[in-house]
């Protein structure tokens, strides 16, 4: 299954939540120590309302400085260039146990959101929006971008 996830992320295509919830409570948690740096994200739909915000938004992904900064909304301006949309908030990384597994959470300060975080290989995540009120998960991929090619915040 986890080739299957990965030929979806590499395609851009969809994929079945109800697969992705299997494959993710069977995957490892990651530490916060894997996550600095910048990762492109990218949903596996499109109809949902949080798929619909991040494509209005021009979601790019999210960039890890530290546990106690992380900055989730990065975005795509007019021009195709990447920056961090403060606007909404930046987040810390808390351990948690979710799912029956300790693990390391994203929270958003300002927002309803914890985001947790599944190891499909050291550089491809699986992940789960957890937004508080809403009756479904959204789940997403996180893939890890070079740091040679990662953006610096305007």
């Amino acid at each position: 299954m986890e080739q299957e996830i990965l030929d979806a992320i590499a395609s851009g295509g969809e994929y079945d939540a109800m697969k992705l919830a299997e494959l993710f409570d069977r995957l490892e948690p990651v530490d916060a120590g894997l996550l600095t740096g910048t990762w492109k994200g990218g949903g596996f739909e499109s109809a949902s309302e949080n798929a619909v915000l991040l494509a209005q938004m021009k979601w790019y992904g999210k960039r890890f400085v530290d546990s106690g900064h992380v900055e989730p909304l990065l975005c795509l301006d007019e021009n195709g260039k990447v920056f961090s949309y403060e606007e909404m908030g930046l987040a810390t990384l808390h351990e948690v146990v979710f799912r029956g597994k300790p693990s390391t959470a994203m929270v958003y300060d300002q927002l309803p959101v914890i985001d947790h975080f599944r190891r499909i290989t050291d550089d491809v995540l699986l992940c789960v929006m957890d937004k508080k009120g809403d009756p479904t998960d959204f789940y997403f991929h996180l893939t890890r971008v070079p740091e040679h090619l990662a953006f610096t915040s305007r």
